[in-house]
């Protein structure tokens, strides 16, 4: 069988072990990036497809009757026209909790260097100005501890989960937000998402981007925020209104935001959250997830949903 990855790449394998990915019985063929135009010559009489962003749409997996199995190198299956290939009798699988703890590390990582104002006196100690303060310390910039401080999680899944965790080890006081999906019933112990964000010191996403949640935090809900506040988003672009979050950093209506995605990625180069370059916002280019432990994982999940294709007792299956 012919099996190819489309944009291998993306897995940064050199510092990862693949000899049991490559030890399955398979012709590999492997690119390192795949172009939209090039999708349909590099599948062409392919029987196994591993796919982490590669669009693979209604069409082209029509035109390729061979195909047996579809991975995709990630958890979000967006990118795979699942429906279709269903209909195909093409299973697709995914990869699941691999980045739990990657991300979750992000999260607090960020949050300390917003709290603790390491870039500002990393900047500082390179530019002369400790080696030319009259006192043993430099105090430019104000400290904060997050002990006794509340963070809001929106997003309750297994990152969420874990975000509380840390953030409990910091001391910091926990709420959750009620599902944003319209006619979800009450949720015990959470709270709706306007009054998390009226009372949260920060504020950490961790939602998948759908119709509930895309556009979700925009200019109004960025008011409900305290002006001391810190917003983080560790789950989709498309969940923040950008243009809106600007303005308020720019305005300072809240103190600072971290974030690891952008609604489209990679970003153009003069995109405004780039360009403009508020010192209140961090930016990190998706990297939350990509721990060299997480891809691992990954890789490692990969072979054991390819050894259950072969035994044929398939798992991880999104379209069954």
């Amino acid at each position: 069988m012919k099996a190819v990855i489309l944009d291998y790449k993306s897995l940064s394998p050199h510092d990862l072990s693949t000899e049991q990915l490559f030890s399955f019985p398979f012709e590999w063929i492997t690119y390192d990036t795949t172009k939209p135009g090039e999708t349909s010559e590099r599948i062409a009489g392919a029987d196994v497809i591993l796919t982490n962003k590669v669009v693979l749409d209604r069409d082209l997996l029509s035109q390729n009757p061979k195909i047996r199995l579809i991975v995709i190198l990630a958890t979000g299956t967006n990118n795979v026209d699942s429906i279709a290939a269903k209909e195909l009798g093409i299973p697709v699988c995914n990869v699941v909790d691999y980045s739990t703890e990657s991300v979750a590390q992000h999260t607090i990582a960020c949050l300390l260097m917003l709290q603790r104002r390491l870039r500002d006196y990393d900047i500082s100690v390179r530019n002369s100005s400790w080696a030319e303060s009259p006192f043993f310390c430099l105090l430019d910039f104000t400290i904060e501890d997050l002990a006794g401080k509340t963070v809001g999680i929106i997003g309750y899944g297994a990152i969420g989960k874990r975000v509380h965790e840390l953030a409990e080890a910091f001391r910091m006081n926990v709420i959750i937000s009620e599902s944003v999906v319209p006619g979800r019933s009450p949720q015990h112990g959470r709270v709706p998402l306007d009054e998390l964000l009226s009372v949260s010191d920060v504020v950490s996403i961790h939602s998948p981007l759908s119709t509930h949640t895309e556009n979700l935090i925009n200019s109004e809900k960025l008011a409900l925020m305290k002006s001391n506040s810190i917003l983080i988003n560790m789950g989709r672009g498309g969940i923040v209104n950008e243009d809106d979050l600007l303005t308020a950093l720019l305005s300072e209506t809240i103190q600072a935001a971290a974030i690891d995605v952008l609604s489209v990625e990679p970003p153009e180069k003069n995109h405004p959250l780039i360009v403009n370059q508020p010192r209140n916002l961090l930016i990190t280019p998706h990297v939350a997830w990509a721990s060299r432990q997480a891809r691992q994982r990954l890789v490692d999940q990969v072979v054991s949903v390819l050894e259950s294709f072969r035994t044929g007792n398939l798992k991880n299956r999104v379209n069954s």
